[in-house]
């Protein structure tokens, strides 16, 4: 994606060119946005990336050498490396972000991290870590302290038993996730995945030679699991089942009892083992309650139960996660992050602590913050409701709305072009309305799209304004 800016009479032109980020046909779009700025000759490049269709692509450059003889350089990527797509999620954000910098009064709605500063308590333990040299390597597992306070958590607003030695902290709840997928999964193994899901996970069991099996889910029934499905779909290659209550990025919550069906069935298969990402759980909407994987019977042994800082504590850029299970697939991750990352920041980690000594589910501090997204459901659950050709799935979790805008789909739009898609339509929304939102596509559902309420209720009304003019000249395509 080339972002250019060329002043000529006070007026600024922002293009890109093909889709937000580097696509994998050979199909190109492109938007512009104009607007007032000073600036000029600003330059942004997203990054390409193209289908292999062999095992190996042999890229040569030719390079000078200092006897003016030229040498061949292979260039070549690892076909692991070419088989996974870069995540849309963190494309747009970026984008949405160069915009922004460049005078694009853009409205960002596509990042999934909480707008509230972190609670000063844990800021401070952070702050104070630094102050009195608490800046050393750590164990790599994660120091005792904050392992023990982990098992403690889980003990008692999980009713999960653990010890120190099956825990291991990581930078961020992204790396226990994929350090899990490549403890457990072997080449040809099967990782089935809920649709829609989390970006990262397909392109997770790819880096581990897996192959990502994807269930659709249905806006009818709120995007949950159909057990009957799951059991249709597992085999002997089946490994790995992925679980995300609350979930990024429908916002839907398994109720106890749906879960307890799918354990049933899981209880079947000696083979497979369950993960179940539940850095949500904080943020959930009552009457909706959290039920863990690990909890159910006869599931602690198969569940490796991860979470972690980020959203419900607002500490995304403290990169602070967990895993927990049994020891044997503990230590495997345990291994993996001893040769790459080794362990989690000090200084995170003694904010952990802090946030794990708030009170049960996070106390006073972490229900403000819930008060405050459940009002912003509500407000824009209300407002997209009330327009024409929306379909909408109330979110019982999370702080995302995941809208089916498929009727608008096959419109052409004026000064724009044939809306034909999710990501078409979230172009669209960029070019018309300046709000960056992610399509659904990127979530595999492309009937969708995903807005993240974690943003000020004034600014989402703005938002909601801005789409709502935006699609004034639509019709919807199909009957809803």
């Amino acid at each position: 994606m080339a972002v250019s800016l060329h002043n000529s009479t006070g007026i600024s032109r922002v293009g890109f060119d093909s889709q937000f980020l580097g696509s994998h046909s050979a199909s190109k779009a492109s938007v512009s946005v104009s607007f007032h700025s000073s600036l000029t000759n600003l330059s942004l490049k997203s990054v390409e990336t193209s289908k292999q269709q062999s095992y190996r692509i042999g890229a040569m450059s030719k390079a000078e050498s200092s006897s003016s003889d030229q040498v061949k350089l292979d260039i070549s990527l690892s076909p692991r490396v070419n088989s996974v797509k870069p995540s849309k999620t963190v494309a747009i954000t970026d984008h949405a972000t160069a915009l922004a910098q460049a005078g694009v009064p853009v409205i960002r709605l596509a990042a999934g991290e909480p707008d509230f500063d972190t609670p000063a308590i844990i800021a401070e333990a952070g702050i104070n870590a630094i102050r009195e040299g608490y800046t050393r390597y750590t164990p790599n597992a994660g120091t005792l302290e904050l392992r023990t306070a982990i098992c403690h958590k889980l003990k008692e607003e999980n009713g999960i038993s653990y010890s120190h030695d099956q825990i291991v902290v990581s930078n961020g709840a992204k790396q226990s996730i994929l350090q899990a997928v490549l403890a457990v999964c072997s080449p040809g193994d099967e990782v089935i995945i809920p649709a829609p899901y989390w970006v990262s996970y397909p392109e997770m069991a790819r880096l581990a030679d897996a192959t990502p099996i994807i269930l659709p889910t249905l806006i009818c029934d709120n995007f949950l699991l159909d057990p009957e499905v799951l059991e249709s779909k597992i085999s002997e290659k089946s490994r790995l089942l992925i679980l995300c209550s609350p979930s990024n990025p429908t916002g839907s919550v398994y109720p106890k009892k749906l879960l307890e069906k799918i354990a049933e069935i899981v209880a079947k298969h000696p083979r497979l083992l369950v993960l179940s990402d539940e850095i949500y759980e904080h943020i959930i909407y009552a009457p909706a309650t959290h039920t863990s994987f690990a909890s159910l019977p006869g599931m602690w042994e198969r569940t490796l139960t991860v979470n972690g800082f980020s959203k419900a504590f607002a500490m995304t850029g403290w990169r602070l996660g967990y895993i927990a299970g049994p020891k044997h697939f503990v230590a495997a991750c345990n291994k993996i992050q001893s040769q790459s990352t080794s362990g989690a920041s000090s200084i995170a980690q003694k904010a952990g602590v802090a946030a794990l000594g708030l009170g049960y589910a996070g106390g006073e501090a972490i229900s403000t913050m819930v008060k405050a997204f459940r009002e912003r459901r509500d407000f824009l659950v209300k407002s997209f409701g009330e327009l024409e050709g929306v379909k909408i799935s109330e979110p019982q979790g999370a702080f995302y709305l995941f809208i089916d805008f498929s009727s608008y789909y096959g419109i052409e739009a004026e000064g724009f072009g044939k809306i034909e898609n999710s990501e078409s339509l979230c172009r669209y929304f960029l070019d018309k309305a300046q709000v960056a939102l992610v399509p659904g596509n990127a979530f595999g559902d492309d009937s969708c799209i995903r807005i993240s309420y974690a943003a000020s209720l004034t600014t989402l009304q703005a938002a909601f304004e801005r789409i709502k003019k935006a699609l004034i000249s639509l019709r919807p395509a199909v009957p809803v």
